[in-house]
């Protein structure tokens, strides 16, 4: 009985060092993309992300500034992990209203 849960053990912990190397990583290499957009945005990348995080709590994972339908036609997008699940979450850059949120 012991050698099985040392071994569930050992296995959670293989596990849990995989979701660090995997997440970890991804979210240390994160790079905003859509800079070539940031002069036409009222609204600044900090304060968008404080509204993406109002509305899904949780870490973002990742960002960029594109053009889309919907609003004004130019909104952040952001990724957010909250737990288990990752979400996205669409602000207008000029009027900071939430288009979008979901998975």
């Amino acid at each position: 009985m012991k050698r099985k849960q040392t071994t569930a053990v050992r296995v959670r912990q293989a596990a849990l060092a995989a979701a660090i190397v995997l997440f970890g990583g991804a979210m240390g290499a994160q790079a905003f993309t859509g800079k070539q957009y940031t002069k036409d945005a009222t609204v600044s990348l900090e304060q968008a992300r404080e509204i993406a995080l109002k509305v899904v709590p949780g870490k973002i994972v990742d960002e960029e500034l594109e053009r889309g339908k919907g609003g004004s036609g130019l909104r952040y997008s952001f990724d957010i992990l909250t737990g288990h699940a990752r979400r996205e979450v669409w602000v207008d850059a000029k009027t900071g209203q939430v288009l979008r949120q979901g998975k």
